[in-house]
């Protein structure tokens, strides 16, 4: 049904490469989210484990683990890596060998919203997305930087569940509003400040359902957005002028996040397969790339 539909919006120009078979890292991930990879380590959060598991090539083993925290993402800082603990409302800075160093809370100490993912700003600190409740109905997410001198500031809100986000190949930060289907970008001044939104793609005029809910979104080794769908097992690739590229498909219901390898031939997708409850189980792929 969607590929019909894609082929009388697009009149069948985009291909889609369904990934039957692509190679399983670890095939028992419990709701696996936020990837990054690091010093040809794959590093991944587990929602519903709450833990940052670390896949060596060989092996996996558990870098960090909070009981209560429902991390989403794993990402990288100067000074180790930043986790956003989604149940618990905290942003928890890790060191490289996973010792807690850090905790941070909302003005007022009050539990952060949602805490979801995030991007390097390249400067030793980082951008994250604050979701708000899992709903449709308020719109309250924002968009807070942690400079590398560890001061934490909003510079956006208002957004309708915002979730992935990355610095774009024009210098653009590009955050997914999962409830409203869509990507939206920001210029970003010398302090990690954003200004002048405005709106990237809205995807299910790419020819996805109504319903399609954007989830990570990573920068690809060839200059392309790949925009993960919870809604779907599906990775959308996106050409910076906001066109679809192809949609690479893999054996599961939901592919929220992606990460590549150091020499780009390998993306690895987080995916879900149980989405109905806990623990969601999962799995994390590791697709290779033409």
């Amino acid at each position: 049904m969607r590929l019909t539909t894609i082929c009388v919006l697009l009149t069948c120009s985009i291909p889609i490469q369904a990934l039957a078979d692509p190679a399983v890292v670890d095939p028992n991930a419990l709701f696996p989210e936020g990837p990054v990879v690091v010093a040809d380590k794959l590093l991944y959060a587990e929602y519903a484990g709450n833990d940052v598991k670390v896949w060596d090539g060989s092996q996996i083993t558990t870098l960090w683990k909070q009981d209560g925290c429902g991390p989403s993402a794993v990402v990288p800082l100067a000074e180790g890596y930043g986790i956003t603990c989604y149940d618990s409302g905290q942003l928890v800075v890790i060191s490289a060998d996973g010792a807690t160093v850090r905790t941070y809370a909302d003005a007022g100490g009050a539990a952060l919203q949602g805490p979801n993912d995030g991007a390097p700003d390249g400067k030793g600190g980082a951008w994250f997305t604050m979701s708000g409740p899992w709903e449709a109905g308020p719109i309250v997410g924002r968009v807070v930087h942690l400079a590398a001198d560890g001061t934490l500031s909003e510079v956006a809100n208002d957004l309708h569940y915002a979730n992935g986000i990355v610095l774009g190949p024009d210098g653009r930060l590009y955050v997914n509003e999962s409830e409203a289907g869509r990507t939206i970008s920001f210029a970003v001044g010398a302090d990690g400040s954003l200004s002048d939104r405005r709106l990237f793609d809205r995807y299910y005029q790419l020819g996805e359902a109504s319903d399609v809910y954007p989830d990570g979104i990573k920068l690809g080794p060839n200059g392309n957005f790949f925009v993960g769908l919870y809604s779907t097992g599906a990775i959308l690739e996106v050409a910076p002028d906001g066109k679809l590229v192809t949609r690479h498909e893999v054996p599961s219901k939901a592919a929220p996040n992606l990460a590549f390898s150091a020499d780009g031939k390998t993306m690895y997708v987080t995916a879900v397969d149980n989405k109905d409850g806990a623990p969601y189980e999962g799995k994390v792929y590791a697709v290779s790339l033409p």
